[in-house]
């Protein structure tokens, strides 16, 4: 079992990540990791943060001469916005004038954070609940990310739509259709659409999402948007019907969902399908050579709560950021008086970098579940275990089922 833990707040001096149960023996570098986390920096309508943040990994234990050495990996990303924040949020006793905040943001973890751990500074809540934390996410999934690629498994997203401005070609539909692609590869559609500012698939796709975005910004509003991320390479048979906790549908569906701001979550057609025939909607069966396929992919690669070897199809939703320019209502908790909601910076729309962080999420679940059915102690041990289950799935249906 594979497990990482992320500390660190917003302005803190750094985030950390403790990562753990990967197996010794596979190859990873810093430059590798930092250029995932220069990914999620990335696209229009970013705030001031990014012009001072260049986030940068440094591994600090569990990896030696750039192989891992099956004990924990450490990493630290430092904040570099520190230096500005050390009064602030010192760990010591804090200065008689410290600013104390008392106006929480509707749609952020403020005031309910705040409540529950009976705080008498929002500040307290506003620091871990950033998405700032997602970096440390990021670094840790990018252990996952270049574990899967040594079984060539492979992982991209791109953003489908942002402030309701969709592309005239479905793309996604085209991953659902009955033309599947064998040599189809994840990682080509952010092979693409790193290329764009936003992260989308078609020029002038980007063009009216940037234009909707300036308009955002010259009312200090903000927009979400959908995205989708996808794996290819998979075995048949990762995770489990018996159990609702062994299920890797119900994994991705937590794992997405833990991110900020993502609000909705479907596999394969997801919504659309609970509106079509059940003749329409599932996924006919079909061999291909010494292998067993589907002849669509609706089910988004996932069957039973188990990977169908096609590659996994994940269409997100992601809120408009809720910190404001032009702030909404609110309440000031000292004079419980009607107030416009405090600003702190932030982004104008993030559904770019939320995609990345996406990424690096269903590396971590695809990762975990891999591990779970090939074990293995040195990458070599898992790679005899899965080279050993997959040349033999369709013989042993085949004997099993009377055929010679």
């Amino acid at each position: 079992m594979i497990r990482f833990l992320t500390a660190g707040e917003s302005h803190g001096k750094a985030l950390t990540a403790i990562i753990e149960g990967f197996p010794s023996n596979m190859k990873i570098e810093e430059d590798y990791i930092n250029f995932q986390l220069k990914r999620r920096q990335s696209g229009y309508g970013r705030g001031g943060r990014m012009k001072i943040e260049s986030d940068r990994a440094e591994i600090l234990s569990g990896i030696r001469f750039r192989k891992t050495l099956g004990t924990p990996i450490s990493l630290l990303i430092k904040n570099n916005d520190w230096e500005n924040w050390t009064e602030k949020m010192s760990p010591e006793n804090k200065k008689k004038d410290s600013e104390k905040i008392s106006i929480p943001r509707p749609g952020h973890a403020d005031l309910v954070g705040t409540t529950k751990y009976n705080f008498d500074d929002i500040r307290n809540s506003i620091e871990r609940s950033s998405a700032r934390e997602t970096a440390a996410r990021v670094a840790a999934g990018s252990i996952a990310r270049k574990f899967l690629e040594e079984f060539g498994i492979t992982i991209g997203s791109y953003v489908e739509s942002i402030g309701g401005i969709y592309p005239k070609i479905n793309f996604l539909q085209n991953l659902f259709s009955n033309k599947i692609d064998e040599n189809f590869s994840a990682r080509s559609l952010s092979e693409i659409s790193d290329k764009s500012e936003v992260r989308v698939l078609d020029e002038e796709h980007q063009k009216k999402i940037i234009n909707k975005i300036k308009i955002a910004k010259k009312k200090g509003d903000t927009l979400g948007g959908t995205f989708v991320v996808a794996a290819s390479g998979l075995p048949a048979g990762m995770g489990s019907f018996i159990q609702y906790d062994t299920k890797i549908d119900a994994d991705i569906a937590e794992a997405i969902m833990s991110i900020n701001a993502v609000k909705a979550i479907e596999i394969g057609t997801g919504f659309s399908c609970a509106d079509s025939f059940g003749s329409s909607s599932h996924d006919e069966i079909i061999t291909r050579g010494e292998s067993f396929s589907r002849k669509t992919n609706r089910a988004g690669g996932i069957e039973g709560g188990m990977t169908t070897g096609l590659p996994i199809i994940v269409r997100a939703a992601m809120k408009p950021i809720a910190t404001l320019m032009s702030p909404i209502e609110s309440i000031d908790l000292e004079s419980m008086k009607k107030v416009d909601a405090r600003r702190e910076r932030s982004d104008f729309v993030a559904v770019p970098a939320c995609a990345v962080i996406a990424e690096s999420m269903l590396a971590w679940v695809l990762a975990k579940h891999f591990l779970i059915k090939f074990g293995g102690d040195s990458i070599e041990e898992t790679m005899d275990n899965y080279n050993n289950y997959t040349k033999k799935i369709f013989k042993r249906v085949k004997k099993n089922f009377g055929r010679k």
